[in-house]
């Protein structure tokens, strides 16, 4: 299996490189059109900052190749983000994939949400052996609502989507690269996808 992690210097590609080779997976860190485009699979990790993750894309040209791929596709964290139409972070447009916004936590808990958090209602092959309720690591100031595009969520205190599916883009707003077992699981599901 040829698999690609696109590398567009925002993402968190160690870890998740790091938790591909505990699977006995090689993966190929890639902005090259061609080599993103002829991969099996695509994982998009994300860290940081909408509007500076957005600018990194543009001057690659990403945002144009991006929406365009076919093969299964993996959002995490920001990369989960970045699928979606706008978010508040910046007031920044994103590559407008999934047809959602990405609001800021309006709440008096700490933020970022920073931590554990538990995985329920899952929907999706993306989840195959994960028992609901089963825990999942999140860092992040800014969440995607509920929607039918939701395959898992949790609470932060009010529900929002744990992870999204729309055609072949699946995404996850927690790390499954630190999410020890299950996020190991819920890696090689998107694998075997």
């Amino acid at each position: 299996m040829d698999l690609v992690i696109v590398d567009y210097k925002a993402g968190n590609v160690q870890s998740v490189l790091f938790a591909l080779e505990r699977l006995g997976v090689q993966a190929t860190l890639s902005c090259d059109f061609e080599t993103i485009k002829a991969a099996d699979k695509v994982i998009f990790p994300g860290v940081g900052e909408a509007s500076s993750a957005m600018a990194q894309l543009r001057a690659r040209n990403l945002d144009k190749l991006l929406p365009t791929l076919e093969q299964p596709f993996f959002g995490v964290c920001l990369g989960m983000q970045l699928l979606c139409e706008h978010s508040e972070e910046g007031d920044t447009d994103l590559l407008s994939i999934i047809p959602l916004p990405v609001k800021r936590f309006e709440t008096d808990l700490k933020v970022p949400h920073m931590g554990w958090n538990q995985l329920e209602k899952l929907q999706s092959p993306l989840f195959a052996g994960i028992a609901e309720g089963e825990h999942a690591y999140y860092v992040h100031s800014y969440y995607v609502p509920l929607s039918d595009y939701t395959i898992a969520q949790t609470s932060y205190p009010d529900p929002f989507s744990a992870a999204l599916q729309y055609k072949n883009f699946y995404a996850a707003q927690f790390h499954p690269e630190k999410s020890g077992p299950a996020g190991s699981q819920i890696l090689k599901n998107f694998l075997t996808l």
